[in-house]
């Protein structure tokens, strides 16, 4: 809950507090972030009664919670406009806070134009996690420019060295988890796609340099945001630090009209003590409570039939498809790209969402009858944002695309950006979709984004680059619009694989499609960067056939299972080429997963390494779940044992395949023999109960 004097506050969640406090010229700073502080320990803070700081050389603009561009302000700054007379410097003069429930609103005025600025920040009993974000209003006759509107600027406290762990990684090498030392200046991540991006995460965490995986302070940020973003994390030469991170992107500019008001998407903060696991425990468990529509869900495992099929699509294969991941034990049967149009391969179609009559002539429903029949349900691939030109949309509407004049209209998998700022054209998104769910006993919707912008123009519009902002919104809008008027679909986001995963479209779906590289060995590195912020109930993870379409390497069956069992599992290989063999150790591997499944999706993750050995763990209530694996032994050496966390000292926990009881104490300080088999690579999956 937020605590205030009338120029001082205290923002407490159950561990932390952040500080905020006014100085004489009304600039916002933040003097604390970390353990709970009371009041009267707060009121002793460095700084909070110091006489008005030198504004040049100083460093102190790393400690400006709010920190708008104006006189001396030579770092970065959250918030930059352009007045209709050329003014760029903003003056702002405090005018009052406000308190709702968890809620605390701080007001501001420019002192002289008539622009109102308000910061934002929300606490929740049963986290850590802060919220904030900006609000602007336009009172005056004339627009104003808005250069650049940060959801946040985090002020982080002094330590003797400052360590960054971000997220980069391209197509199929996504969420590639990197530590490195924050350098001096100022550090720029972020996307100028359209979209959260493959190449970053709109996710930073930053420590002294100590921090391990079990140990230290760890101060992490977010942003809810699916469309371009930035985050700039400045180090003063005075070694101050502080991270400003919000939607938009350079030299994007908009105008924000006569009595028009702009919110920014919320930024999320996190200071936690316990290392890295901690973090990204916190961060899971404020997803599940605060972002996600069905957190108590568990995933179906799901059977996807691309890989399979590719453009191949016609009613006959899919069903034949449908009864062996049936057989499987799969649960949700989805049909991806080629169903629709004339979608024989990436030339053609997008845009037609009407079925096939040639590899559909009776329409879906003969198809998913077949589905649901034999106990799945039924999901589909749908690109709502993209044409081809080679479509019937497109030639009827060449001017709903991005483009702009004289300059060609680029494209990339023969396909064009349709413009979701456009009302008309979120209105036939919707109008189409609405009838494919409407019509269909569709359970599932794989939304797909397959491309980036470029020549990001609207013709013939008053503010065209506010279409950047005004996309993401749209694409929102149409989500929320359809999780209304059908409330019982599920929807994966997917965009190339992990290309917008991110907290606001977590909002609005149930789970992310996180790479098109489904190589097991390669998905240890992609979904460990993945659940530095998402839970593993979101992760879709399938398990494809070897050699690996994607990187060409072989490996054995277990080791795909046991690597996608995981997240949320699902299958993706052409199951008519599996052997009987492979189809009967899946089954067997499916139903292992699905006694595992609760305690791995909504259980707390725990990250294990010992040697050559590793893997993670997941603990709910009673129940812990073990997936570990070794890619390769050394020297003949044996595998050493793998220490547990988060067990209870004084318990004893039973093996569920052997009956085996083992000690608590035990199984933490010396740990888990995995039995391995000597044969590399090996994996396992343990269940432990606890039973006193």
């Amino acid at each position: 809950m937020p605590h205030a004097d009338d120029r001082t506050w205290l923002i407490d969640t159950p561990n932390t507090t952040y500080v905020l406090a006014l100085d004489d010229d009304d600039r916002l700073h933040g003097l604390h972030w970390g353990r709970r502080l009371n009041r009267e320990q707060a009121a002793d803070l460095p700084g909070l009664h110091a006489p008005r700081a030198r504004p040049v050389f100083d460093g102190l603009d790393a400690r400006l919670d709010l920190n708008p561009a104006a006189a001396f302000r030579y770092g970065q700054t959250g918030l930059q406009v352009r007045f209709a007379d050329g003014t760029t410097e903003l003056e702002l003069r405090f005018t009052g806070a406000h308190r709702d429930g968890d809620e605390l609103a701080l007001g501001f005025e420019d002192r002289h134009y008539p622009l109102d600025v308000r910061t934002v920040y929300r606490t929740f009993p049963d986290t850590d996690v802060i919220e904030r974000r900006v609000v602007l209003r336009n009172r005056g006759d004339d627009p104003v420019e808005i250069v650049r509107a940060d959801s946040a600027t985090w002020v982080l406290p002094r330590l003797d060295d400052y360590r960054l762990s971000q997220l980069h990684g391209s197509w199929g090498a996504e969420f590639q988890l990197t530590r490195t030392r924050l350098p001096y200046g100022e550090t720029l991540i972020g996307s100028r796609r359209g979209i959260t991006g493959h190449q970053s995460n709109p996710w930073l965490a930053l420590d002294d340099g100590t921090a391990g995986e079990y140990s230290g302070r760890v101060w992490s940020v977010a942003l809810a945001w699916s469309g371009t973003w930035r985050m700039t994390a400045e180090r003063s030469t005075d070694d101050r630090v502080s991270v400003s991170i919000g939607f938009g992107h350079d030299p994007v500019a908009f105008a924000l009209a006569p009595g028009e008001t702009l919110e920014t998407p919320a930024s999320a903060g996190l200071c936690t003590d316990g290392g890295f696991s901690a973090g990204a425990a916190a961060w899971h468990d404020y997803v599940r409570g605060h972002v996600l529509a069905h957190p108590g869900e568990v995933r179906p495992v799901l059977y996807n039939s691309w890989e399979a099929t590719g453009f191949d699509v016609s009613a006959g294969s899919q069903m034949k498809l449908a009864e062996r991941a049936a057989a499987l034990g799969c649960e949700l049967f989805v049909m991806d790209d080629g169903w629709f149009g004339a979608r024989v391969d990436d030339r053609a179609g997008l845009g037609d969402w009407t079925p096939n009559p040639d590899r559909f002539p009776d329409g879906l429903a003969p198809l998913i009858d077949h589905v649901h029949g034999l106990g799945m349900g039924f999901g589909i691939w749908v690109e709502p944002e993209m044409v081809n030109p080679d479509s019937d949309l497109y030639r009827a509407h060449p001017d709903w695309v991005y483009h702009r004049p004289h300059r060609r209209r680029s494209e990339t998998r023969q396909q064009l950006v349709l413009n979701f700022a456009r009302d008309d054209v979120r209105e036939w998104a919707h109008e189409w979709l609405d009838r494919l769910l409407r019509d269909h006993g569709v359970d599932f919707v794989k939304w797909d984004m397959n491309r980036p912008f470029t020549e990001a123009g609207w013709p013939g519009a008053e503010h065209g680059d506010r279409l950047w902002i005004e996309h993401t919104r749209g694409y929102y809008a149409v989500l929320d619009r359809l999780r209304a008027d059908h409330p019982r679909v599920r929807i994966e986001t997917c965009a190339s694989g992990g290309g917008r995963a991110d907290l606001g479209v977590l909002a609005r779906t149930d789970q992310v499609w996180t790479s098109d590289n489904t190589d097991a060995i390669d998905r240890i590195a992609i979904q460990e960067g993945f659940a530095q912020l998402y839970p593993a109930q979101v992760m879709g993870a399938w398990v494809t056939d070897s050699p690996n379409p994607f990187t060409r390497r072989a490996a054995p069956l277990d080791l795909r299972f046991h690597i996608a069992m995981t997240g949320a599992l699902a299958v993706g290989g052409d199951l008519r080429r599996w052997t009987e063999r492979d189809l009967s150790r899946a089954e067997a591997l499916v139903a292992e997963y699905k006694r595992v499944r609760e305690t791995v999706q909504l259980g707390r993750r725990y990250p294990l390494r010992a040697g050559t050995v590793q893997g993670v763990q997941f603990n709910r209530g009673a129940d812990t779940a073990v997936v570990a694996w070794r890619l390769e032994r050394r020297f003949g050496y044996p595998d050493p044992l793998l220490p547990l966390h988060g067990l209870d000292h004084g318990a004893r926990y039973r093996d569920e395949a052997t009956g085996r009881v083992r000690h608590g104490a035990v199984l933490a300080e010396h740990g888990l023999d995995l039995g391995l088999s000597e044969a590399d690579p090996a994996s396992t999956v343990i269940r432990l109960r606890r039973i006193d």
